[in-house]
């Protein structure tokens, strides 16, 4: 069984148990971080120096910190060729699109625009700041609604850890309070994953104890 700590409102948690239940794998998840505290004891810090979620101990001891790591690890060893595949070749574009999302929709997302929006009062709101964010997002959404356009899903035909690493932020992206431009392709996609039922008992999750109000 995979032991997980991390809290359930993590976007990067969620992630992490998206995939864990698309492969079907058992596992334990611990409330860690945020208010659960819990990230900062010398137990957490021997297993993870940074003291950030999420955090995974598989059944043979290997533990490992750093979503994109554990994501591909997991899919590695216990997926299908289609959500990670073993050849080089095959696997590059899938890796390509998965760290993409990474460094530029999850990025331009998380802490520009729902940190500004959910997690900061009202009163301290930033609007300027706020459209300069979104329109820098909205420049990197505009690349995966071309590639949606030509593929079913991120990186081809078929799901992979790229559409994991991509579609975990969709669902606070679609439902905070903020201005967003018609995205044929990325609705289509997005409704899609909605269907998926590791996605919506993990990532469809509440965030109003992340909220701060004035």
């Amino acid at each position: 069984m995979l032991t997980i700590w991390g809290r359930k409102t993590s976007s990067n948690v969620q992630a992490l148990m998206w995939c864990v239940g698309e492969l079907g794998l058992a596992c334990e998840r611990h409330d860690v971080g945020h208010r659960f505290g819990g990230n900062d004891t010398p137990e957490f810090l021997a297993m993870n120096p940074n003291g950030t979620v999420p955090v995974l101990r598989d059944e043979d001891g290997t533990t490992i910190w750093e979503t994109g790591a554990i994501l591909r690890y997991l899919a590695a060893r216990y997926g299908s060729p289609s959500l990670w595949p073993a050849a080089p070749a095959q696997r590059a574009p899938l890796d390509q699109w998965a760290e993409w999302a990474k460094l530029n929709v999850t990025l331009s997302f998380t802490g520009p625009v729902f940190w500004r929006v959910v997690r900061t009062a009202p009163s301290q709101q930033d609007p300027v700041a706020i459209a300069a964010a979104l329109k820098k997002l909205n420049s990197v959404l505009a690349i995966a609604e071309k590639q949606l356009e030509r593929n079913a899903f991120l990186a081809g035909p078929t799901f992979s850890l790229a559409d994991i690493q991509f579609g975990h932020v969709l669902f606070r992206y679609f439902d905070i309070a903020i201005d967003r431009p018609v995205w044929p392709n990325i609705e289509r996609y997005y409704a899609a994953l909605t269907k998926r039922e590791a996605f919506s008992e993990h990532v469809m999750v509440s965030y109003e104890d992340l909220r701060v109000l004035d």
